[in-house]
């Protein structure tokens, strides 16, 4: 086989480092978040189909299950346990081969059971039985099985769905991390075990001015789980005190915690919830509204707006581009000596080879004393192995070995 001569194009950045620009913003929605409910759903779906797709017919065939909707419902929570009143109710929306050489592959008993399952266990206070309605509008497709297979063997390597790009970014900077670090610890297995009463809808809001640091934390408490006020602000300080210590190893800048600030005593106004997401009671969700692939927002970094949950794996590559791209800059910052910044940008041209880009473009800024001179041809050569073996990708999404928010 011909070697393949892509279009990488490897450039020196001029800019500001984040870590010395006066003002930095960064965003995290935990687990339980409506957005980040309808992101993880529309992936998980995606993944079921995926894997049923490939145990029936050996191959994954046409499916895009990115349109989900959470429509809030409705609670009334109250320390010992409250009740949900009105159920959530989840839009399962998209599109999905159903029809297979005139034979019915079950569409929507592999989606509503992959969403239900997903919601146990990212949701443990929800019922999932009595406090969410599942309704599958996903779209019927048909398709004829020996031409998959002939355009397959033809191209082996898909060709893309869409003129689209994905981008991608490293290193982390330090409030990156916290706010990162920070839900990740809050909504850990051990965590949960040790502070039964915080939920899963968790958002970490970071704001860095000079080298003092803001960390705004909404936490959803569970209401069945506190008994009184008393037992609500008694978990609150103890939150407190964990995410300081998770801080105080990711910076020596000053960092000013604040959690559920909404709440007011005096008034008997406290974030508590019966399930441990805002969902129950009107918050709604829709994908691609939360985190990025690489779980943060960042308006402080260049970022793509798609939709990557739901998408299917194989040539879409609004969703396998956006990953790409961030593990090509992670394996730039990690390995190429001299990196203090790197960003990719990858663009598709509809209908050609997704190994094969339009281009990918590798912007990096160097560390003081390095020159592009030195990083430059690393840099290529890793953008290059990882487009050479662009299909690592699907099989990391199928497996469930990368997150995509």
């Amino acid at each position: 086989m011909a070697e393949v001569k892509r279009n990488i194009v490897v450039e020196e950045l001029y800019k500001t480092p984040v870590e010395m620009q006066k003002v930095e913003l960064v965003e995290r929605k935990g687990i339980g978040h409506p957005d980040s409910i309808a992101d993880g759903i529309a992936e998980a779906v995606s993944r079921a189909l995926s894997k049923e797709y490939i145990k029936r017919y050996g191959i994954i065939l046409h499916h895009n299950t990115d349109q989900v909707e959470v429509v809030g419902g409705r609670a009334y929570p109250r320390f010992g346990g409250g009740e949900v009143i009105k159920p959530i109710y989840i839009l399962l929306s998209g599109r999905a081969v159903e029809l297979v050489d005139r034979e019915l592959f079950p569409v929507h008993e592999v989606a509503i059971k992959a969403a239900r399952e997903y919601l146990r266990k990212a949701v443990r206070h929800l019922d999932v039985d009595n406090h969410v309605v599942i309704d599958s509008r996903i779209g019927q497709g048909s398709v004829d099985l020996v031409g998959v297979f002939n355009k397959a063997k033809e191209n082996p390597i898909p060709l893309a769905n869409d003129t689209s790009f994905g981008v991608g970014f490293a290193p982390f900077s330090e409030v990156e991390k916290i706010v990162y670090e920070t839900e990740r610890l809050l909504n850990g297995d051990e965590f949960k075990k040790k502070y039964p009463a915080l939920g899963e809808d968790i958002k970490v809001m970071g704001l860095r001015k000079g080298d003092e640091i803001d960390l705004t934390i909404a936490a959803a408490m569970v209401d069945s789980e506190l008994q009184s006020p008393k037992e609500y602000l008694e978990v609150k300080e103890a939150l407190h005190e964990e995410v300081r210590e998770l801080v105080q190893a990711h910076t020596e800048r000053k960092v000013n915690i604040y959690i559920n600030t909404a709440d007011d005593p005096s008034k008997d106004i406290y974030y508590i919830t019966v399930t441990g997401t805002s969902a129950e009671a009107g918050d709604d969700g829709s994908v691609g509204r939360g985190n990025r692939v690489n779980g943060l927002i960042t308006p402080n970094r260049y970022m793509s707006m798609e939709a990557a949950a739901g998408k299917n794996p194989v040539s879409h590559v609004g969703k396998i581009y956006n990953l790409l791209a961030n593990l090509i800059a992670k394996d730039v910052a990690e390995k190429v000596e001299g990196v203090e910044e790197v960003y990719v940008r990858i663009l598709s041209q509809i209908g050609k080879p997704i190994d094969q880009p339009l281009v990918a473009s590798l912007q990096i800024l160097p560390k003081k004393g390095y020159t592009l001179e030195k990083i430059e041809k690393p840099a290529y050569e890793i953008a290059d192995e990882w487009l050479a073996n662009i299909i690592k990708v699907r099989e990391m999404v199928i497996e469930g070995r990368i997150n995509v928010f």
